[in-house]
């Protein structure tokens, strides 16, 4: 490794020197503690007796090349600050972890498995105008393992004593990594979604943080298996079509002491004092000016692309970085901007068709503008603007949506500022926020007919596509991560005939080129955006291939007479219909009415209903 590189911020392999190297006759062991007064090596290996390592380059960085620790065995460093006292810390950069509760470095492998997706990776593309229709996913909540009984957590139940990771996984019945490949790609290919998008996967101590409070971001958690395993999925994935990417955390990680935090006996990785070291999730801030920090996140990232050939990051909490706290008005933090600056180049040099979006809540402006154009560098941001006036139009009853008629325009308005993704993810179905359907106005029967609706203009819409697990089926429950989805639900008409709702529509946005140029200005318009008095839109997505029609009615009365004008020579063809009766609709099959005139369609329209239209010249 680079030396000089790493300490100026500009390692992205730091990962091929760090870490526990297991290369058939023993293991090298290599860490960074600068202000450390020694470091040890503690063990299966060694009775979890102390081996010293040797200061070695510049004598900040330490090194044990010990042949008797072998693949699986746990390890930690045992870390002496320059009083004496010591603290017992996993790697930072270590590729293992033992499960929950457990706190040990795993000796694994990283080389060795051989991928069967050169076809996949010769073709692939970050989707700027091509489909991109993500399924965002919790691993462990997806689906479980046949006969596992959950218990609400209001329930008082006496926990079983388990002693084995084996145990624990068999009780909370997670599938591996191997075991529900298969099972995710040929779901997410029948539904007609591109892409997975796994939550985050480096390992973490607490199951309710998501992945989210980190404590080994070069180590897959192993709540579900291997990194071996975790190859195989995204390889098997890769074979049946089907893009993967994942989430990552460049802002903070975990306090937990046995990890990175003061992990040299100083505050190494985060900032030194407490204001600018905590973040509103209690967890700790990068200080992404210390180039060996920088160099750390990023090749970090770089790591789940390469090793594990992941199809992109989705990172987390970027106006984080962007400001000071996530606060604008305490100041930019030029520090960070540059650092995602040089992150993101440096990631789309090395994996120019991996896509690299951002979930950034501010209105920073050039978030997806290239470096060179003064931009972050991100291929898309999400955008969370459109989700919240989206679900706020929905939640409101249908008498007052003749006033809020124009939230579900605005969008429009600044939509080729940056590169969207249009997201209802896993933040919008938790914490007492209600699932996408039960945010539907009304009672029961009303939600699905508008839910079906808001749908096609989340389709029509310009904007790349992410939905997250459970709102394919209306689930009416909230997601909890301890429990998979409520699959049973596909018994009852409404939900199954509802998630072949969503796979018709994804199979439309598939197939038709109209839909995918979202960021040519010429590609949308605006058929009618001043229907306020009736609740009524009508979105248009052109292309050579032919244009698509979207009439929405929002409203909860029938529209008799409606009139949309398309121009001459048209043949007009009929989509999809949310009203159709096999989607638990009222209109049967068939029987939807429209008449094209000359240079108009005339239709009537039932409430809570959209229909989309092929226009072909």
């Amino acid at each position: 490794m680079d030396i000089y590189g790493f300490y100026k911020g500009e390692a992205f392999e730091a990962y091929e020197y760090f870490g526990a190297h297991y290369d058939g006759n023993g293991t090298v062991f290599r860490t960074y503690a600068p202000n450390a007064s020694k470091v040890t090596v503690i063990g299966d290996f060694s009775g979890w007796e102390d081996i010293p390592m040797e200061r070695v380059e510049d004598g900040r960085f330490f090194e044990l090349r010990c042949p008797e620790a072998k693949e699986g065995m746990r390890y930690k460093y045992r870390i002496y600050d320059r009083k004496g006292d010591f603290i017992d810390h996993c790697d930072p950069y270590g590729f293992g972890m033992e499960l929950r509760p457990g706190t040990c470095s795993v000796i694994r492998s990283i080389t060795g498995y051989r991928f069967d997706d050169g076809e996949w990776l010769s073709r692939r593309s970050d989707c700027r105008d091509k489909p991109l229709n993500i399924y965002e996913v919790h691993l462990g909540s997806w689906l479980r393992k046949p006969g596992k009984v959950y218990h609400d957590k209001t329930e008082t139940v006496e926990e079983p004593e388990l002693t084995t990771p084996e145990e624990i996984m068999e009780y909370e019945g997670w599938y591996t990594y191997s075991e529900i490949a298969d099972k995710l790609a040929d779901y997410a290919s029948e539904l007609g979604y591109t892409h997975i998008e796994l939550m985050p996967l480096s390992e973490h101590p607490c199951d309710e943080s998501w992945g989210y409070q980190s404590t080994g971001f070069f180590s897959p958690t192993s709540r579900y298996g291997t990194p071996r395993q975790l190859m195989e999925l995204v390889d098997k994935c890769h074979q049946k079509g089907i893009g993967v990417i994942v989430d990552f955390v460049p802002v903070h990680f975990a306090v937990d002491h046995y990890a990175l935090t003061e992990y040299d006996g100083t505050r190494l990785y985060e900032f030194p004092d407490d204001e600018a070291a905590y973040n509103e999730w209690g967890s700790r801030n990068f200080m992404h000016s210390k180039g060996e920090v920088r160099s750390f996140i990023q090749s970090a990232a770089n790591y789940w692309l390469s090793v594990y050939h992941f199809d992109g990051l989705r990172m987390d909490a970027i106006r984080n970085m962007i400001y000071w706290g996530g606060k604008e008005y305490r100041g930019e933090n030029r520090y960070a901007i540059e650092f995602l600056k040089s992150m993101n180049c440096g990631l789309k040099a090395r994996h120019p068709s991996a896509i690299i979006s951002a979930e950034d809540s501010s209105s920073y402006p050039k978030v997806t503008a290239p470096v060179f154009d003064g931009g972050l560098g991100f291929d898309y941001k999400w955008d969370l603007g459109w989700m919240h006036d989206t679900l706020e139009y929905f939640q409101s009853a249908p008498m007052y949506r003749t006033r809020d008629y124009h939230k579900l325009t605005f969008s429009m308005l600044y939509f080729y500022n940056e590169k969207y993704i249009l997201p209802l993810s896993h933040d919008e179905v938790v914490h007492g926020k209600a699932t996408i359907t039960q945010k539907m106005n009304g009672q029961y029967h009303d939600k699905f007919p508008q839910a079906r609706a808001m749908y096609m203009y989340m389709i029509a819409h310009p904007g790349k596509k992410l939905n997250f697990m459970g709102n394919e089926i209306s689930q009416l429950r909230e997601w909890d991560e301890k429990r998979e989805q409520d699959w049973e639900m596909l018994r009852y008409p409404l939900h199954d005939s509802f998630r072949e709702y969503i796979k018709a529509l994804n199979a439309i946005y598939l197939k038709y080129n109209a839909l995918h140029y979202d960021y040519d200005p010429t590609n949308f318009m605006w058929e009618d955006c001043s229907s306020a008095d009736r609740c009524v839109y009508a979105i248009r997505r052109k292309s050579e291939d032919g244009d698509i029609l979207a009439v929405l009615n929002f409203s909860d009365w029938f529209q008799p007479d409606y009139t949309v004008t398309v121009g001459e020579g048209y043949e007009v063809k009929l989509l999809i219909d949310s009203d159709n009766q096999i989607y638990s609709g009222t209109t049967p099959d068939g029987k939807t009415s429209y008449n094209y005139y000359g240079d108009h369609i005339d239709m009537d329209i039932p409430p809570f209903s959209g229909r989309m239209f092929l226009l072909k010249k």
